[in-house]
């Protein structure tokens, strides 16, 4: 009954877990489920014996010089299956013969070291009988006379060196006797603790399920949080999307439309530019060009008089009247053509806010996200009522399943066992006490046995006297003697006890140490157990029969026990995905399938996003025919570049004065002297500073500049118009015919990230059903505590090493019974003794008396 409980806890584990295999690519983000709440077992299933595991090291070792042989699975298996009748036939099948010799084989190491044990029961009691009958009758030694020897002292020394060895031995093992004892007993006293942990933590494995089911649960909501905040921005997200798929045709566009609003706004400016700047030019120049005409006219007047009709001064007249035409402007600004139409059609196309018309096509363009979010209100909040139906599922078939009542069963017939361990426990410690009460009474024996071996010889050596003959030794002496003799008697009497009970526990503890200890360990013993229909001969397995129902699935101790070693979750140790099929509950697919079905019936309408209405590109195509190309850049640049005047007046000036000094003193030489300080002067009042002051310098720079950026541009404003227009078309044309095939395709890409909320969930809630949730740390600890620690490290280790001791102390009485009977003669008080004369050498014996 605790089983199938149990095993419907388990099932409750796993019931959270899906088995549909992803139908979608995992989304970009990771969701944060947190970690399954568990409590931390107090159960170290590990024992470390302390001083005493260099004992049990030893005793390893000699079990392996006994037993080498390696653990005979085959051999357990086949006697395991075979079945030995009542009939006397069925023992001589040659099968069964042949694995009876196996047997035998495997345990000859056991089986000699027994016999030989039971050899020494059987024979030394009656060697010990036939010695005291012996010594009755005065043979053997029990006669009371000592033969003098030359070796005689020799002798002495080592018997009692080798009696004290033997002792010392027999000591040390009767210490790793008591020290086993006395192990066994600490440990039964403390298992209690150990038993109370493991149920413990039990208690804890069954507690704490629940509240991790329900964590499991609960983190659902984790999961749809995440997919109504996605799907609340629908906006941002997917109308993100789209307007990114789009931005890369239409931001482009939108630019070169807004960059050429600017480009008309910088040809207004440079169309002004030149007409002011002609204006202050032509002004300067005029009045230039006025006033050199008067100094050519008076000058020319000068030049007119009579006085250079004299021989003296005609040539220099004649010059000077030839360089006249000299005296005039070189940049004529007042010539220049006119851009004031142009100017007029700029400024009419600038009526129209080209600017204002593309920032209207980014804002249409930008509320694309709330365009799609206005478009798929009534589509959202039937996935929301999905999500909602979803968790409400989930909820309700958790509360329909009894995991509280499987909870109470489980968790009294857990207190049940509890209450029987405590109430046994003290019958379990009173058995050790007398068990513990036995092994010291043996104990004893054989420290009686060393008392008086000790004794004997601590008495002989310390009383004898060497000087003294064997009949005059003293009582000191003669006691030691007597001691050894009583050890001896009591060898003979206890030694039979001490062996039978060696041979009892080594047959025994040495089999479970070799045949459950050390497969145990190495897991070989598991590989028994899951041997097809070995315990049962019509399950193939055995554990997946008992727990599954069903013999066929592979279900092994060994991966059992090991997954529960890695505190693996119970749903997956125990395959029980083969006993409980979640998919009716938690059918993800079936959802996905309802959430995509949602999501694809979302259309979202772009026609009315107008990038660039048709008054927008009229206007840019008023502009490019606007005249700006006609315009005779040539003839600017050619004035820009000229310089005030056709020749340099200063230099005119000077050189008139010096050609006046060629001429005789008089009137014509101070009129010429007079035009050319005139000339100098309009040099200094006009010529420099339409060269050097700031408002002239402006207006030619400013000229000059806008000129050349006419000119520059104005090549190129048919063919940028053009592009413009072509590029805001096609931008237009993708949203208006395309915009159908991008948002099927982003919706579809949206529908992925919401439907991987729910896969990352499903293959969370997975790896937790199979790494957290029931981790059945405590079975494994349970098993661990039962035979490795308990049956293995407290009490075969310690039963190994009492009859280890034990035995060596058996062993050696042999020849600390021969050494006591040899050495006792040299201590105890003779009754006769050889007596030689001084002539002749032949001993003669007389009694005490006559002595």
């Amino acid at each position: 009954m605790a089983v199938e409980l149990c095993l419907l806890l388990l099932l409750v584990c796993g019931s959270t877990v899906s088995e549909v295999q992803p139908l979608h690519k995992p989304p970009p983000g990771t969701l944060d489920f947190g970690f399954v709440p568990a409590k931390t077992y107090e159960t170290n299933a590990y024992h470390e014996p302390g001083p005493i595991g260099i004992l049990f090291r030893l005793v390893h070792s000699f079990l392996y010089l006994v037993q080498p042989n390696s653990f005979p699975q085959d051999l357990i298996k086949k006697l395991t299956q075979q079945k030995f009748g009542n009939v006397q036939g069925d023992y001589q099948k040659p099968e069964n013969v042949v694995l009876t010799l196996q047997a035998i084989y495997y345990e000859i190491g056991f089986i000699v070291s027994a016999a030989l044990g039971l050899l020494f029961v059987l024979l030394l009691p009656l060697v010990g009988l036939c010695f005291c009958m012996c010594r009755c009758c005065d043979n053997c030694g029990g006669e009371m006379h000592q033969r003098q020897k030359k070796n005689a002292d020799c002798r002495r020394g080592c018997f009692a060196t080798f009696l004290f060895v033997a002792s010392l031995i027999i000591s040390i093992g009767v210490l790793c006797a008591y020290a086993a004892n006395q192990h066994l007993t600490s440990q039964v006293r403390g298992a209690k603790n150990l038993v109370h942990s493991n149920f413990k933590d039990l208690r804890i494995f069954l507690n704490d399920t629940p509240g991790q089911i329900d964590y499991l649960v609960s983190q659902y909501n984790t999961t749809k949080n995440k997919a109504l905040s996605d799907l609340n921005n629908v906006g941002p997200l997917l109308g993100s999307r789209v307007q990114e798929r789009f931005a890369k045709e239409v931001r482009p566009a939108l630019d070169a439309a807004l960059t050429m609003a600017g480009a008309i706004r910088e040809t207004k400016e440079a169309l002004e530019n030149v007409s002011v700047s002609v204006e202050v030019l032509q002004e300067g120049t005029e009045r230039l060009h006025s006033n050199l005409t008067d100094v050519k006219i008076h000058l020319s007047n000068t030049l007119s008089d009579s006085a250079c009709s004299a021989a003296q001064a005609a040539s220099t007249c004649n010059i000077i009247r030839n360089s006249l035409n000299q005296l005039n402007i070189n940049a004529n600004f007042s010539g220049l053509p006119g851009v004031s139409e142009q100017l007029a059609k700029v400024n009419d196309i600038l009526k129209i806010d080209l600017s204002s018309l593309v920032q209207k096509g980014y804002a249409a363009f930008n509320d694309t996200p709330d365009l799609v979010l206005n478009q798929t209100r009534n589509i959202l909040s039937d996935i929301k009522n999905l999500l909602d139906l979803i968790g409400s599922n989930i909820t309700s078939f958790t509360q329909m399943l009894p995991v509280q009542k499987v909870l109470v069963d489980l968790t009294i017939y857990l207190t049940q066992s509890e209450a029987y361990v405590q109430d046994y426990f003290p019958l379990v410690e009173q058995y050790d006490f007398y068990r513990w009460l036995g092994c010291l009474i043996l104990c004893c024996m054989v420290i009686l046995i060393l008392v008086f071996y000790y004794l004997g010889l601590l008495c002989g050596t310390c009383g004898y006297d060497k000087h003294a003959s064997p009949t005059t030794r003293g009582c000191i002496s003669n006691t030691g003697g007597n001691f050894l003799m009583a050890g001896v008697g009591f060898s003979f009497l206890f030694s039979w006890v001490l062996m039978i009970t060696v041979v009892i526990t080594f047959v025994t503890g040495g089999n479970v140490e070799k045949l459950v200890c050390e497969p145990f360990e190495d897991r070989t013993l598991f590989k028994v157990l899951d041997t097809p229909y070995l315990l049962n001969r019509h399950w193939r397995n055995y554990l997946s029969a008992i727990v599954l129902k069903n013999p066929d699935i592979n279900l092994t101790f060994e991966e059992v026990y090991s997954d529960c070693k890695e505190n693996k979750g119970i749903y997956t140790t125990l395959h029980l995905e083969n006993l409980f099929n979640i998919n009716e509950f938690l059918n993800i697919s079936m959802y996905t399938e309802d959430v995509s079905l949602k999501i694809e019936h979302i259309n979202v309408n772009l026609s009315n996003i107008v990038l660039l209405d048709e008054i927008g590109k009229r206007n840019l195509l008023d502009f490019s025919s606007s005249g700006i190309d006609g315009i005779n850049f040539a003839a600017y640049l050619t004035e820009i570049n000229k310089s005030v005047t056709k020749v340099d007046l200063l230099s005119f000036a000077n050189d008139l004065e010096a050609r006046a000094d060629q001429l005789p003193k008089g009137a014509l030489e101070n009129a010429l002297k007079g035009h050319a300080n005139s000339i100098r002067m309009i040099h200094n009042q006009q010529v420099v500073p339409l060269e050097q002051a700031m408002k002239y310098v402006k207006a030619r720079s400013t000229l000059n500049q806008s000129i050349r950026l006419l000119q520059r541009t104005s090549s190129e404003f048919m063919v940028k118009v053009r592009n413009v227009i072509s590029a805001v078309d096609a931008a237009q044309f993708l949203i208006s015919n395309d915009a159908s095939l991008v948002i099927i395709q982003e919706t579809k890409k949206y529908m992925d990230m919401i439907i991987g909320y729910f896969e990352q969930y499903v293959e969370w809630v997975k790896e937790s059903i199979t790494m957290e949730v029931a981790a059945c740390k405590p079975i494994a600890n349970v098993i661990d505590t039962a035979v490795d620690i308990f049956l293995c490290s407290y009490v075969i280790d310690s039963v190994n090493t009492f009859w280890f001791g034990m035995g060596g102390c058996s062993i050696f009485l042999i020849p600390a019974i021969i050494c006591a009977v040899k050495l006792s003669k040299y201590y105890r008080r003779m009754d006769t003794e050889d007596v030689y004369d001084d002539v002749e050498t032949i001993p003669m014996k007389n009694s005490v008396e006559q002595w």
